[in-house]
């Protein structure tokens, strides 16, 4: 399929009305193509494979029990949630950005452009459960970050994905992603989104 300069997105969520909405939401937003919708699962692994886009735009529903497999991407992911709780999980477990549902399609657009370029987008109804003061992290850590592994954790603040670590780094895919994983278990993290956040907080790396 050929590319363009605009973000492509595919929109994902369990109610194919909601799915609806949001694309025509997005319908003549600028720098936002809307390739197609798909329900959770294999059904969106098969839509990733087939159009490749650049973000996910994931609707977790009204009554998410949990937030889903997948959220951590690639491609990048945005999640709408019902509140700051569930939008809290979603960055945790990965997610590029969220949103309440309620959310029009220009700040739609503007999160899934900054999700493309690789940012991190909270909205400002959401940000309590982000931000909140948390039980304090250890200090030092038990088991002290490497020189090459805070290298790694600044690029993963920076949003790149393991792919591209490795290539500003001069390693393999496989040894950034075994660096990432290596960071993930010292700092305790559920996801890339939550290193950044306990790194940031530790001192570690700067935004």
């Amino acid at each position: 399929m050929e590319r363009t300069g605009d973000t492509r997105v595919l929109i994902v969520g369990e109610d194919p009305l909601a799915r609806g909405g949001l694309a025509v939401w997005l319908t003549g937003e600028p720098g936002i193509e809307v390739l197609g919708q798909s329900s959770p699962g294999l059904e969106t692994n098969a839509a990733v494979d087939a159009f490749q886009p650049d973000v996910l735009l994931w609707d977790l529903g009204v009554s998410p029990r949990s937030v889903p497999e997948g959220i951590a991407g690639p491609p990048a992911v945005v999640v709408l949630a019902v509140d700051e709780e569930i939008a809290a999980q979603a960055l945790a477990a990965g997610a590029r950005g969220a949103l309440p549902r309620e959310a029009g399609g220009a700040r739609l657009a503007a999160a899934l452009r900054a999700a493309a370029r690789g940012l991190i987008t909270l909205d400002d109804s959401f940000a309590g459960a982000l931000l909140r003061p948390q039980a304090p992290l250890p200090a030092p850590l038990a088991e002290p970050l490497t020189p090459r592994e805070i290298e790694v954790l600044q690029l993963l603040a920076e949003g790149l994905s393991n792919k591209e670590i490795g290539s500003r780094l001069g390693i393999s895919e496989s040894t950034a992603k075994f660096h990432v994983n290596a960071i993930l278990g010292k700092l305790g993290a559920q996801g890339r989104t939550d290193a950044v956040v306990r790194a940031v907080r530790m001192g570690l790396v700067m935004l």
